[in-house]
């Protein structure tokens, strides 16, 4: 989506809500494209790493949270910079990426109008239906650009197509063809854009054709 546009995550600070295998993956992932990942959250609350959750912070968040039943919070205990549930509202740490990564319906009309306050750009949906019908309303009415799950989800289905041997660039290749194939299906139906609308009618589509 972003290369699309010319850009690239280098740089980018990424608000990541979650704190499970797949946020922790996020985060992961997202070091590796040159893009910082400054938070995470539990049922515990959040942690703020101003300067970013390097490469070691996330080791030792993954032990934390590869024990049973431990909570982010005994993060701070390993980190002189981290933040702990500062500021209050884990929205109002100003960003370019959010990836919300928890449950569903987490960002709701006034969640998303505060990140897109602080300076979010992009919201990546790494859950599923983590932003409500009207947040997306919303985010279209601000300018935010938005991955939904529909189509930030197909990984697992990726991954199986491909086989075990798939390489990232094989991975890369076949996120990229989807994409593209999502954006040309919301042009193609007057929803110029609209990616949530243009994954769900090329779902539709895809089983359509197989009938």
């Amino acid at each position: 989506m972003l290369s699309d546009k010319g850009d690239s995550l280098e740089g980018k600070r990424c608000l990541i809500i979650g704190a499970g295998k797949v946020a922790r993956s996020v985060a992961e992932k997202l070091l590796e494209y040159g893009a910082i990942p400054i938070s995470l959250s539990d049922a515990s609350g959040h942690v703020y790493e101003p300067d970013g959750i390097t490469e070691g912070k996330l080791r030792t968040i993954n032990q934390i949270k590869g024990e049973r039943g431990a909570l982010l919070g005994r993060y701070i205990i390993s980190s002189t910079t981290a933040q702990f549930n500062r500021p209050e509202n884990l929205l109002e740490i100003p960003c370019d990426v959010c990836i919300p990564c928890g449950a569903m319906n987490d960002l709701d009309e006034a969640a998303v109008n505060l990140l897109a306050d602080n300076g979010c750009k992009l919201i990546l949906e790494g859950g599923q239906g983590c932003v409500t019908p009207s947040a997306r309303k919303i985010l279209k009415k601000r300018g935010v650009q938005y991955g939904p799950h529909t189509m930030t989800l197909s990984g697992p289905a990726i991954v199986h197509s491909l086989g075990p041997y798939a390489t990232d660039e094989d991975l890369k290749g076949e996120v990229a063809r989807i994409y593209k194939e999502i954006k040309s299906t919301a042009t193609e139906f007057n929803a110029r854009g609209d990616l949530f609308t243009g994954a769900n009618i090329s779902g539709f589509l895809r089983i359509a054709n197989q009938m």
